[in-house]
């Protein structure tokens, strides 16, 4: 299975830390967040990445290069201005090919073993992995009930984590342009056909130069 980390965004609220490099460089545990990232891919076997860029693209590209010495091949697909979440997948799915592809954003922190999710049968337009509701968002984004995922109101209120597994043809309806992904996953759970499962070990979105420090904090703790 191949991946896509998103690492196209502006990263505003991470400011100032972002106005000299983009949010997926900063460092957490002497590496950038982006690193470790890609070294969790590879412990799990995942080596074809494939990473979008936009603000500051050239430090990231300068740092990751083709992947060899993480032990993977980084392919990039590069965006004049950021296309948004959905837009952007969109651009790189001729580096990503027919079958369905792990995603992931750029700028979370968990400690999934991805061998876990990609070695599941997965069935239907998309998969995603669902978090308890953090102080900053909680309402959830969509519900959980059996198995898949909702906006009807019906089981657990969730976050989506930012980890997923998409299948090509979500996007058959698509033309290039900035779009988001959440009206097609919308769509998709209208039709039952997107699956999820609920994450209980840790997970932050590194949004904020706050929360970037809650994160050292807990990696210093252990």
């Amino acid at each position: 299975m191949k991946a896509m980390i998103l690492a196209a965004g502006l990263g505003s609220r991470m400011r100032p830390l972002t106005d000299h490099a983009p949010k997926p460089m900063l460092k957490v545990a002497e590496k950038p967040l982006i690193e470790h990232q890609i070294n969790r891919l590879v412990n799990a076997g995942i080596t074809d990445i494939v990473i979008n860029t936009a603000y500051l693209a050239e430090q990231i590209e300068s740092y990751l290069g083709n992947g060899a010495k993480f032990g993977c091949a980084i392919k990039y697909s590069r965006e004049e201005k950021a296309l948004e979440t959905g837009g952007g997948i969109f651009k790189a799915l001729p580096l990503l090919g027919s079958s369905p592809f792990l995603v992931v954003n750029g700028d979370v922190w968990h400690e999934l073993d991805y061998k876990n999710l990609v070695n599941k049968e997965i069935f239907g337009l998309a998969h995603l992995v669902l978090v308890d509701n953090p102080s900053f968002n909680r309402a959830g984004d969509f519900y959980l009930k059996e198995g898949h995922a909702n906006t009807e109101q019906e089981g657990e209120a969730l976050t989506f984590s930012g980890i997923s597994i998409l299948n090509p043809k979500l996007f058959e309806e698509c033309a290039e342009g900035a779009f988001k992904l959440a009206p097609l996953l919308i769509k998709g759970m209208s039709a039952q056909q997107v699956t999820a499962e609920k994450y209980q070990g840790y997970w932050l979105d590194v949004g904020t130069p706050q929360r970037l420090n809650e994160l050292n904090e807990h990696l210093n703790k252990d």
